[in-house]
Order: structure tokens, then C-alpha cells, then sequence
């Protein structure tokens, strides 16, 4: 069900730290434009920790406004709260989100139980399909794969987004899974390896700068062009690099502004990147010809 490029959009800003709803518009028709899967507004890219309830649900009503049905919306409604992930969940049902992105819950660490009862919940209550996303470099605990494999046998849970790292566990889940539950990366580096090993697609950082060619990668890869798809891969490979050498969605949002798609204005504790890292951003996107 899920294949092809999700675009992890940025939360693009005013001046006065305002959500900037004419770039964040502008941005969903750039997207569409280039051929987008879809979207997955605020996630951790969309800077969901420094923004409130009120406004995560009016950023995904006005992404769902502007697609208009002609893309999915993929809700980034998690939290570490079972009960605030589930009533923000039916909030983002109620404004025609698609399906939901929910995070494994950060810093308090819950047991395996603990996992499977909170997606779980959130799939029966919530009223939208589920993306569960397993990223432990950023929640604090990884999400083994007995415990995925009972959150995919749920028919309201409908796919990962897989940002562990470990093509291992990738192989093992893919391996064992049913063939209703689809994997998608969660990291632009490990996107063409992950879709050679079974995956169906990415929810990317980069397309928000490059969409169009992310789609076209995961076409290749999809196809088994994979001499064509390594090609791509490695000449985009600078850029996967370069989002992260501050912490996301610092330099993605400093390469969309030298786009003019929007202003590098983040909230704190969020702060711009010293000069040095953003002549490499200038550089990659020179490179690739995107800017001069």
C-alpha cells in the first residue's frame, strides 16, 4: 500500500516564529509538482517537538487542504503520551489525513508490552492507519522485531518506518513478516539497500529538496534497475550526508532556504549552523546544480 517517496516536510517559519502557512502551501504544490508519493507532515523534520497541539493539527489541515486527495497525508501525530498520540490522531482523521506516522515513545522507554499496547491502542481508537516509525537514536529504544511482528499482524498497523540502522534486523523483519505490512526507510542513506532487501519505499529528508530524483531513485530500485539506481544513489550520496551533519531538520531547512522555498528560521532549542557547514550545504546543492 505504501510505495514510493513520502516527503518528511519542514515547518517552514515567519519572522516572529509564526507558522508560515503561504510557504508551507507553496511547498505542498513544489512537492506535488515533482511527482510525490506523499506527504508526512510534522515529524521530527517538521520540528513536532517545538510546535504546539493546536498548531500540529492546523500545519496537517493545511497540508491536507492544499493536497486536496491528489497525495496521501501522512499525519505526524506520536507522542510519548498513549492518550495525547490517540486524541491527536482523531483530530488529523477528522481535518482527511490519510494514515498516521506515530514515533516509538521517546525518553520514558517502555517495555516491549508497553510498545504494543500503545501503537495498539492508537490503531484501535485512533481512526487511521498507522506508520509505527523505530528510530532509537532519538527515542532511546529500539523496537525488536517479535514486537513488530505482533504490531503488523494488527489490521488497523500498516507499516514501519524503519530508521534503526541495522539492515540485520531489516532482513529478519521482511523475512517474517505478512505481505500486508510494508517497510519503508527512514533514513536516505540506507533507502536503496532497504528496497533491494524488500522495502517498498522511503519517508525521506532529502526530497524536500530533491523530490523528484528521490522518486526516481526509488523507480529504479523498485524496478530492479539497480545499475541505474546505484548510479543516482551515489551521486545524491553527498547530499544524504550532508542533511546530517548537524541534527535534522537543522540542515535541511538551511537547503531549502537557499531554494527560496523558505527562511531559516527555526525555534529554539533549534539554531542555525556555523558558517563552515553551510558553505558544505552551499557546495552540495552547487554540485547538483540546484543552485548557482
Amino acid at each position: 500500500m505504501y510505495k514510493g517517496v513520502y516527503t518528511a516536510l519542514i515547518t517552514p517559519f515567519n519572522r516572529d516564529g509564526s507558522v508560515d502557512r503561504e510557504a508551507l502551501k507553496d511547498l505542498v504544490e513544489f512537492q506535488i509538482s515533482e511527482g510525490i508519493s506523499g506527504l508526512v507532515p510534522v515529524g521530527t523534520t517538521g520540528e513536532s517537538p517545538t510546535v504546539s497541539h493546536d498548531e500540529n493539527v492546523d500545519i496537517v489541515r493545511i497540508v491536507v487542504e492544499q493536497a486536496k486527495k491528489r497525495v496521501p497525508v501522512i499525519a505526524g501525530t506520536g507522542s510519548n503520551c498513549t492518550d495525547e498520540a490517540v486524541g491527536m490522531t482523531r483530530r488529523a482523521r477528522d481535518i482527511g489525513a490519510d494514515a498516521t506516522l506515530q514515533v516509538a515513545p521517546y525518553y520514558n522507554k517502555p517495555s516491549s508490552e508497553g510498545f504494543y499496547r500503545h501503537f495498539t491502542a492508537i490503531a484501535d481508537q485512533g481512526g487511521l492507519p498507522v506508520i509505527v516509525y523505530n528510530i532509537p537514536g532519538r527515542t532511546g529504544k529500539n523496537i525488536d522485531n517479535d514486537t513488530m511482528l505482533r504490531l503488523a499482524a494488527h489490521p488497523g498497523i500498516a507499516a514501519v518506518k524503519e530508521a534503526s540502522g541495522d539492515l540485520a534486523q531489516v532482513m529478519d523483519l521482511y523475512r517474517r513478516k505478512p505481505e500486508s505490512f510494508d517497510i519503508l526507510s527512514g533514513d536516505d542513506n540506507l533507502g536503496l539497500p532497504i528496497i533491494a532487501l524488500g522495502g517498498t519505499g522511503i519517508i525521506s529528508v532529502a526530497s524536500n529538496i530533491i523530490p523528484g530524483q528521490m522518486e526516481k531513485l526509488v523507480k529504479l530500485a523498485s524496478d530492479g534497475d539497480f545499475a541505474r539506481a546505484r548510479e543516482l544513489h551515489y551521486r545524491l550520496l553527498p547530499l544524504f550526508k550532508t542533511l546530517f551533519i548537524e541534527t535534522n531538520p537543522i540542515p535541511v531547512k538551511y537547503g531549502v532556504s537557499l531554494l527560496g522555498k523558505c527562511r531559516e528560521i527555526y525555534r529554539l532549542p533549534m539554531w542555525p549552523m556555523e558558517e563552515e557547514k553551510k558553505r558544505q550545504m552551499k557546495k552540495v546543492l552547487e554540485d547538483l546544480g540546484l543552485i548557482r
